[in-house]
């Protein structure tokens, strides 16, 4: 039985259970409530707080309680006897009260490099494609701005996110234990953050190239969904490891995301040669369980576990960090009974019509081309529309060209369209030569390299301006090595005329032909001319009348072998 009460202001869930005393002090507030370029802010302020405890006692950096923050909550949980489990959960809200940020710096520079800032998981790396660069879909996103936070941020976040109104602890333990302080900064209740989008259209697949398949679809929060994806999960695990042995591993998980909301991601892994075949075999088991094909067996087995997990000893204990999740979630409570009677009433027409919706709401990621005929839009690679403003090619590639308007910049190249508006910017990575690296809120990203582009600081004038400053993030100085060195492409070399071919014999002979009466006559004039003169090398009227116009006959007589000769070297013959 779960018993309520509360401590400084925060609700306080009881329920006892033989051992250690567990506790868990649940803030909702997680990634989802982040910005882009704020990412990391939650988990900064976590660590902040239990880093001032020290690696030594229960629930601190060094046992194993070091989970990153989820979408929506931030947990602190601990092990131990009362007085330790008091001393932990005092320690943290005196932290969080004033937080010890001269450890800001190193925090941040550990933080850096530890798993929550790794690539994301395959649910991750849908999120992105779903939800763009805000809400959710942060989960699948490096914490850009962790490097980047002040104290005034992380105080702030503190003062505002973790407060006793946006907080419930749960223990299992008889009572509250001795000592214990929770006195937080006063504040509302945060709501879930709204879900964004970032797709068109729905169902959408597009492709991964890791050789697996995702596929998460968002349903109504309900027993009868929860059902569905485990009776999902053994299908996949059958149809994809046992009968066919495409898969190495398949599995389904049903996620709350919200109060009303939750998330199924089912997944499967195999080896490179089996992908294609393991991509249809997913996509076959997801349209069996459309057209109603659903094995009895598999329900009953999944609605038998449900119901004896009710009866498990301990069970109050156990529901304890769900009962504070939906408290913090306004989420209504459901008795043991009601859960009952909900597992009771799904049948098999149940899962069809749950099977409908997930396939309307599905996201698929797929080895590239795998699942091309399986009725699902290609989720977007790039944008529909472009902006209009000054136009700079690239210096070392003219077809591909940036534009900067005063609404927006666009890149368009091979590779298609990109465009991120300023108004619909979530990020932008200023860097001290120039650089500019833009994220939009559909997960589109663009760099602008001045180098590249042959762009001036004035002429960036309109991005830096038209960003809001909330999302503008400086960063450090880059290697010189990262920084484009771009030279315009060198000319195409003209080439040089062919050189002429050799006369062939018979144009040879054409030549003599054509030009050797006119060579014999113009000489024979010449040598005439000469024996006709006087002693003075005069010539008298009559004869130089007549020597001219011999000399225009041979003159005549060699205009054809001249244009023939022409037409020969120009090479038109």
């Amino acid at each position: 039985m779960i018993t309520e009460s509360t401590v400084d202001g925060v609700p306080v869930l009881l329920a006892h259970q033989p051992g250690p005393v567990t506790a868990g002090l649940l803030f909702r507030v997680g990634r989802a409530d982040e910005t882009l370029a704020t990412s990391g802010i939650t988990r900064l302020v976590r660590h902040l707080a239990l880093d001032r405890l020290g690696p030594g006692g229960p629930g601190g950096p060094g046992d194993g309680d070091g989970s990153a923050p989820a979408a929506t909550f931030t947990r602190f949980q601990v092990t131990g006897t009362p007085a330790e489990v008091a001393a932990h959960l005092s320690g943290v809200c005196a932290a969080l009260r004033e937080l010890p940020v001269e450890r800001l710096e190193t925090l941040k520079e550990i933080l850096r490099t530890a798993p929550a800032d790794r690539s994301p998981d395959h649910a991750g790396r849908s999120a992105q494609w779903r939800y763009g660069s805000r809400s959710y879909g942060l989960t699948g996103y490096a914490e850009a701005g962790l490097p980047h936070l002040t104290a005034e941020q992380v105080r702030d976040w503190a003062r505002t996110r973790f407060t006793s109104g946006n907080a419930v602890l749960w223990i299992t333990g008889g009572g509250v234990p001795e000592g214990l302080d929770l006195t937080l900064p006063s504040g509302d209740r945060c709501p879930a953050p709204g879900a964004t989008s970032a797709l068109p259209a729905l169902p959408a697949r597009f492709p991964g190239d890791d050789g697996s398949v995702t596929l998460t679809s968002v349903l109504p929060r309900s027993t009868a969904a929860s059902v569905f994806t485990e009776v999902l999960g053994r299908e996949l695990l059958r149809a994809l490891h046992r009968d066919t042995g495409y898969a190495y591993a398949a599995t389904a998980q049903y996620l709350p995301r919200d109060a009303v909301s939750a998330t199924v991601v089912a997944h499967a892994e195999g080896l490179p040669e089996h992908q294609d075949a393991m991509a249809g075999a997913f996509v076959d088991v997801l349209a069996k369980l459309r057209s109603g094909r659903v094995d009895p067996s598999d329900l009953e087995a999944v609605r038998a576990s449900a119901l004896a997990r009710l009866d498990t000893p301990g069970l109050a204990a156990a529901r304890l960090p769900g009962r504070a999740a939906d408290l913090l979630l306004d989420r209504p409570h459901r008795t043991v009974a009601e859960e009952r009677a909900e597992i009771g009433a799904v049948t098999a027409g149940t899962l069809h019509e749950i099977a409908h919706a997930l396939w309307e709401g599905a996201l698929l990621r797929a080895p590239r081309g795998s699942a091309d005929g399986a009725g699902l839009a290609a989720a977007p690679t790039g944008s529909a529309e472009a902006v209009s403003g000054r136009a700079y090619p690239a210096l070392d590639d003219p077809g591909t060209v940036l534009t900067v308007a005063a609404e927006g910049v666009g890149l368009a190249g091979p590779a298609g369209l990109i465009t991120v508006r300023y108004a619909e910017c979530s990020l932008v990575q200023a860097y001290p030569d120039g650089a500019r690296h833009l994220v939009g809120h559909d997960g589109f990203t663009l760099t602008v390299e001045p180098t590249r582009f042959g762009i001036t600081a004035a002429e960036l004038t309109p991005l830096d301006t038209g960003v809001p400053p909330s999302v503008l993030v400086v960063m450090p100085p880059r290697s010189p090595a990262r920084i484009p060195r771009t030279t315009p492409p060198a000319p195409v070399p003209v080439p040089a005329p062919a050189p002429a071919a050799p006369a062939a014999p018979w144009f040879t002979v054409l030549l003599w032909v054509l030009g050797l009466p006119g060579i014999i006559i113009g000489v024979s004039v010449l040598l005439l001319g000469i024996v006709m003169g006087d002693e003075h090398s005069r010539i008298a009227p009559d004869n130089a009348w007549f020597l001219f116009k011999w000399l225009l006959a041979a003159g005549a007589s060699l205009i054809p072998w001249a244009v023939c000769l022409r037409l020969r070297t120009s090479g038109r013959k």
